[in-house]
């Protein structure tokens, strides 16, 4: 199943309110990727015409994009919690057995999980110094410190996604990468 597929379908494996939160955050992530996405393609390809076509760049065209970029990444290491794919260095951790392997993945979401949230906590420090230098982008006027919240948004879901993460392996037999997505390797030819 593609992320594609897997998004639109997406079902939290976490029970009651806890898979509530989880499946909002999912749809929440859905809708800031594939809007970035869209209006950066559409911002570009108009940038692309206007400059071919009528001799003359869309002036505001490259702060836009600049405001998309920090949008698409911080929504996105979000997403890739979610879906288990982020970098993982595994040597010792496939060498464990499986209760292993679950205690180290519920130790490996808290941590990552805190330093989500101390990072979260110095971001707003960070926009606060922005907010209080008064920096206006050029083309746009508007002040800098707006196209940073999504800083501290996207470490907020990352996370939350990850004290997910470690709730379901507690609660779990199995071992999770994500509240969804079971530990293993695929055996495909596809997969890289």
């Amino acid at each position: 199943m593609s992320d594609e597929e897997s998004e639109k379908h997406y079902r939290s494996g976490l029970p009651g309110p806890l898979g509530v939160i989880d499946t909002l955050i999912s749809k929440l992530e859905a809708v800031i990727l594939a809007l970035g996405v869209l209006l950066m393609a559409f911002n570009t390809i108009a940038n692309v015409i206007a400059r071919f076509v009528f001799g003359n760049s869309i002036f505001f065209s490259g702060e836009i994009n600049r405001i998309l970029i920090i949008m698409i990444t911080f929504a996105g290491i979000g997403y890739a919690a979610r879906h288990g794919r982020h970098i993982r260095m595994s040597a010792i951790y496939d060498a464990l057995p499986v209760g292993g392997r679950r205690v180290l993945m519920i130790v490996i979401a808290l941590f990552t999980s805190l330093v989500m949230f101390f990072l979260l906590y110095f971001s707003i420090f960070f926009i606060l110094d922005l907010q209080s230098k008064g920096r206006i982008l050029p083309a746009l006027g508007m002040p800098i410190w707006i196209i940073y919240l999504w800083a501290p948004l996207g470490f907020l879901i990352t996370g939350i996604q990850y004290l997910l993460t470690a709730i379901k392996n507690l609660t779990s037999r199995d071992v999770y990468l994500s509240t969804s997505v079971l530990d293993g390797y695929k055996d495909t030819e596809t997969e890289v």
